[in-house]
């Protein structure tokens, strides 16, 4: 899939930068179903351009588990798990990107890591560094660009994870967050691309690779415990992946893929 979508992406980046005005860093943002393949296809993207380019991940900005614990005590306990929206730490993603845009030739600028299989973040120490100011600043996640819905809140359960929020505050939380920090980050996007699934079902299969992978990095099989969290992780993402699917995100450019991840449209 990557090698059918990576000169799509590529292309969207190249037509930035040529419509991008002199001495501008545009800041470009790239979105997709869990597993979807983005991250991918972004990465082999911007090993192919000529100009250098930054890329970030939504994922790698996550609060600490601390700080999501904290949340999960102050809100509800479903912020425990990491990925809805007010789970992100948007004050280190936005001076992220202000340092890249300011930084010059010699610089160096520390980009955020976070441990998925930890489930915190990464120590500075283990950050990538992007030396220069670059050409332009992509960001990827499977939420960019998602637009707020008021009245999520109050309608009926999607899943058993949503069921247990039984007042609400969870989905009402993300949909204030949704409706400001994430709506103010976006703001400053100078476009979006979105790679567009043919519907939630495929989102289950595709983070289950996802995670395997993880746990091969490492050298390890992925425990049969671990595909029974998958099931139930992604239930906390069902709502707003549905919702932007529907068309309830940001305009932008639009990549259509299938069950296998090939290009469609």
């Amino acid at each position: 899939m990557a090698s059918a979508v990576t000169p799509l992406v590529r292309r969207w980046i190249e037509h930035a930068l040529a419509a991008a005005p002199a001495g501008h860093v545009p800041l470009l943002m790239l979105s997709g179903p869990q597993g979807a393949g983005k991250s991918t296809a972004l990465a082999k993207a911007i090993a192919t351009l000529d100009q250098p380019v930054a890329g970030l991940s939504l994922d790698d900005a996550y609060l600490t588990l601390a700080e999501r614990e904290a949340l999960a005590a102050r809100v509800s306990p479903l912020f425990a798990v990491r990925g809805p929206p007010g789970t992100h730490d948007l004050d280190l993603l936005t001076e992220t990107i202000a340092a890249l845009r300011a930084a010059g030739p010699a610089d160096e600028t520390l980009l955020p890591a976070f441990d998925k299989l930890a489930d915190d973040r990464a120590p500075p120490d283990t950050w990538r560094r992007f030396k220069g100011r670059p050409a332009a600043i992509l960001v990827e996640g499977w939420m960019i660009g998602a637009l707020a819905d008021a009245g999520a809140p109050d309608a009926p359960p999607l899943n058993a994870i949503e069921a247990s929020d039984t007042k609400g505050a969870w989905r009402r939380f993300q949909e204030a967050a949704l409706a400001g920090g994430y709506a103010g980050l976006w703001d400053r996007a100078d476009g979006f691309c979105h790679l567009s699934a043919p519907g939630f079902e495929c989102v289950a299969g595709w983070r289950m690779q996802q995670e395997a992978a993880l746990w091969a990095a490492r050298g390890e099989a992925m425990p049969e415990a671990r595909r029974e969290w998958v099931l139930r992780f992604i239930q906390h993402y069902e709502r707003i992946t549905r919702r932007m699917m529907a068309g309830g995100r940001r305009q932008g450019a639009e990549i259509l893929i299938d069950a296998a991840r090939s290009v469609t449209g």
